[in-house]
Formats: C-alpha cells, structure tokens, sequence
C-alpha cells in the first residue's frame, strides 16, 4: 500500500510538473493594468514548450507566434490608431490569460539618476500631491535596482494605477510629466520609471558601444583593477567598518559625532560599472512599444564633461537601436546648485550643462531648462513640478506637434558691434524678458586675454547686447556659466534661457575621462 501510495504521489508530482512547463508565461510589462502605445505595432513576447503555439488577441486583431527552441516567443499586433479602453488582452497556447483593464495611449520611459529616482513622497507639497493623484488613465511601472553585466529578459514589477496609494514611491518628474501630458493630450498615459541615484551614464550603456570609443579605455582598465582587487579589497572594507561601528557607538556614547562610515569598494555588481544597469534595468524593456524617454542625469559625469559630449549621444542610440525605434529623447539639463561665486569662474556642472544641450540639440531631442528651480545647498531639489512641465511641454511642442512654447532661449550666433557683442537667440516666442528686474544678469564678456568680466546687457528684440567698460575690444560672452548663477533672461512664456558660451576655449574638464 505505501509503495502505491509513492507511486500515486511521483505520478502526480510529474503531472504537476508536466502542466507547469507547458504554461504560457508573460514577462512583467505585459500585465494587467498596462498602457498600449497607440499608432505603433505591439510586440507581445515571453515563453512556452519549443514549438508551442501561442496566439494574442486583442480588438479586433490577432497574432500568432510559435516557440522557439529555447521556449522564446514574440507576436506582433499591428498598430491601434486611437487612444482608450480598458479593454482585455488574451494570449493563448496550452494555457489561456487574460489581461484586464489594458489602456491604449502613450508610453514613456522615465530614467537617470537620483533626481528621476527622487519620489514624489520627497518633492515639495507632498501630502498635496499626493492626495491629489488619482488618475485612472495614468499608469505606473516601476523598474527595480539590480545589476547585470548580461542582459535580463524580465523584471519583478507589474503596471499599478495611478493613485493615492500608488503613487508615493515612484519617480516625481516622471510622474509630473505624465500627469501634464495626459491633461494636454486627454489620453491614457504609461509611465516606465527606472532609475538608480549616484549612477553615471556609462552604466546606463552597452559595454560594446563604449569599448568601441578610445576616450572610454581607461575606465574599462580601472573597472578591470577594481574587480580584480575587489575580494581583498572587500576584507578590508569589513574590518574598517567593524572598525567604525565602535567607533561610531563610543562618540555617540561621548555625544561627540560619528566619525564618516567607509565606503564599500567597486566590485562586478556597482551599479557604476560600464553596462550594468542597461542589461538590468534597460534591456528587459525593449520589446515595448514606446513614445519616448525622459532624462534626467548628469550630476555624476559633472566631472567629465567633454566626454559626456560623445558618451550621452552614445548611450540614446544604443536605446534607439534596441528599441528600433527613433523615439523622443527629452533631457533635463542640471539645476543650478552649489554656493554662488562673486565673480565669473570656470565650472565643471556649466561644462555638463553644456554637453547635455549640444546633445538636445540633435534630431529628435529637447532639453528642459531648469537654470531657476535648484537649492544651493541640496543636489535634489523639492521642485519637480516645475521640471515635470517643462519636459511635457517638450512632448507636447516637439513630439506631438501641439501649438505651445516649448523651448527656452538658446543661443543662436553673435556678432562683434566695436566694443559690444550682439547676441541672437533662438526660442523667443513673444519675446525676451528680464524676470523681476529692470536689468538683464547672468552675462560675462571677455577680450583676447580670456579674463571674463559681468558684463552690462540690454534687450533689444531677439537679441541682447552685451558690453563692458572694461573690454574694450570682445571677443566672446558667456551667460549663466557658473555651478549656481545669478541669472534672470527669459522668454514671455516664462521658461528660462539655456546656458551657453561663445568661446570654445579648453574648459576644465578637457582632460578627465
């Protein structure tokens, strides 16, 4: 009778086994709660028995696909022209599902560094904002941190609706970006939040593109020396941080303060490394259909802004190419921050700034000004609000060709008028304007001898002239080239004029890599 009994039970289990490995499986973007991107094909994709059957139904279309040897499968819908729903979607093989409550709308992937990951429990008016977030039509994604030096085909999240209860956690500007351009379209919105603060954009790339590009091999030959001495480096860091838990629990024993607590050394899985958050946090999305990308990063390239100048064009056409697709990429240049300097200085962060515009000036991209909602002493600034706007008005003037100021003030070419220099700009609108003030501030002039001096400016149209007592004969303006600086140019749709130099003279950044 036992011996029947394990028998039973073995059959049984084999059974179970049998049923499970026949099921038809979905990554987690393709879920209950999903946003559709409207006017693109929709690829549906995940995994059943080589060789099974798999059809995906949805309106009035469907696809079929068969699994290959590996159990991968991937059909493809043809294009929804209009926005709505909820409508439910159905993949069927062995097994049958049935997502439910699926929108059709515009999808956007929201990704940088802290000040994307930054939520909106953190901004300014939280409570407010939050108690006010309840927009069935708007839905949220949200990417998990993890690393990868491989790429991932899924992640652990699922689509949520936007509310009060959802909401608190996920990333600020992009979810202030999604409710503006939800109003302005009157359509559902998705949103694919993945960020990791303190990241650069080297581990948002592929590490093919990047070993591709000379200026990028030393930070491969760094990479490679800390993941070789990361095992005796990691010992070390234990003992010191035993070391300074003792320490740390005598000066408060003491009410003295804690001594710094070490850092934990680079190792394979630093969200740092060149590639580990693309294969991770990237790569498992680019099977889904999108609109466009926003951006908001820089802080830790601030240092290297010359070869942020080719790294970031880089890494938006490594997504392209993933992706195949030539999606909106709208970045978010880098709020004014640290103490304000008395006069016109070299600076690292207005060199960043400069390589996010050059890049937002290429096909396809935009850059939202956010020059006037920094904190001088806080790299996050509260006022999300404000940066979520700006980049939907992007979307809104660039993407989806609505009848609105977009752009900022940006620099458009100068000329040399005797001892002042007339400088044109771009994105005017209705006009320039100089905000609060009577005076124009934020502008340097310089001769031959490269000494930047404040300089006097005075609007006239689309122009602004700037002079100086003290150069007699100019040769290059800046404005707004500083970490935080005192400036006040604007257009009269109210958004801030983007920073900008004439000069091409070596900055101090021209030789870190």
């Amino acid at each position: 009778m036992v011996r029947w009994r394990v028998v039973l039970v073995a059959l049984l289990m084999f059974g179970v086994l049998l049923h499970a490995s026949a099921d038809v499986k979905l990554p987690a973007l393709i879920g209950d709660n999903m946003v559709l991107q409207r006017g693109l094909p929709l690829k549906v994709w995940g995994w059943a028995d080589a060789g099974e059957k798999v059809t995906v139904s949805f309106k009035d279309q469907k696809a079929e696909a068969t699994a290959s040897d590996k159990g991968q499968w991937l059909a493809t819908l043809p294009a929804i022209a209009d926005a709505g729903g909820p409508f439910e979607l159905t993949i069927a093989g062995k097994n049958t599902i049935t997502l439910k409550n699926v929108l059709v709308g515009e999808v956007w992937v929201c990704s940088g560094q802290s000040n994307m990951q930054m939520s909106v429990a953190g901004v300014k008016n939280a409570a407010d904002e939050i108690a006010a977030a309840n927009y069935p039509n708007i839905r949220l994604f949200g990417v998990p941190n993890v690393t990868s030096q491989t790429p991932l085909d899924d992640v652990k999240s699922s689509w949520r609706e936007c509310t009060s209860a959802n909401i608190p956690g996920f990333t600020a500007a992009g979810y202030f970006f999604g409710r503006d351009l939800s109003k302005a379209l009157n359509v559902p919105v998705g949103l694919i939040g993945t960020s990791w603060g303190g990241t650069c954009a080297e581990a948002w790339s592929t590490v093919p593109t990047l070993k591709a590009d000379k200026d990028f091999d030393q930070q491969f030959a760094n990479w490679d020396k800390a993941i070789a001495d990361y095992p005796q480096n990691l010992e070390k860091y234990k003992a010191a941080l035993e070391a300074w838990k003792k320490a740390a629990a005598e000066a408060k024993a003491a009410g003295k303060p804690a001594p710094r607590q070490p850092y934990a050394p680079n190792g394979p899985d630093s969200p740092n490394r060149p590639g580990n958050l693309y294969y991770a946090m990237i790569a498992p999305l680019v099977n889904y259909a999108i609109r466009g990308a926003i951006w908001y990063q820089g802080e830790s390239n601030a240092g290297r802004a010359y070869t942020y100048r080719k790294l970031l064009p880089l890494m938006i056409a490594d997504w392209r190419k993933a992706w195949g697709l030539d999606f909106s990429f709208y970045i978010v240049s880098l709020a004014n921050f640290m103490a304000r300097k008395d006069e016109p200085a070299e600076s690292a962060w207005a060199e960043l700034r400069e390589a996010q515009s050059m890049t937002a000036a290429m096909p396809n991209n935009g850059i939202a000004v956010i020059i006037d909602v920094g904190d001088a002493a806080d790299i996050h600034p509260k006022d999300k609000q404000t940066v979520g706007n700006r980049l939907a008005l992007q979307a809104e003037g660039r993407t989806y060709g609505m009848n609105v100021p977009c752009d900022s003030p940006s620099y458009a070419g100068m000329s040399i008028e005797g001892s002042r220099i007339r400088v044109r700009f771009k994105g005017v609108y209705d006009g320039l304007v100089a905000k609060d003030s009577k005076f124009v501030r934020g502008f340097a002039i310089a001769g031959a001898d490269k000494k930047f001096v404040w300089a006097t400016a005075h609007i006239q149209g689309d122009s602004v002239v700037v002079y100086s007592r003290k150069v007699k004969q100019p040769v290059a303006v800046r404005y707004a080239w500083a970490d935080n600086p005192k400036c006040n140019l604007y257009n009269k749709a109210g958004l801030p004029a983007d920073p900008f130099r004439t000069d091409t003279w070596p900055g101090v950044t021209i030789n870190n890599r």
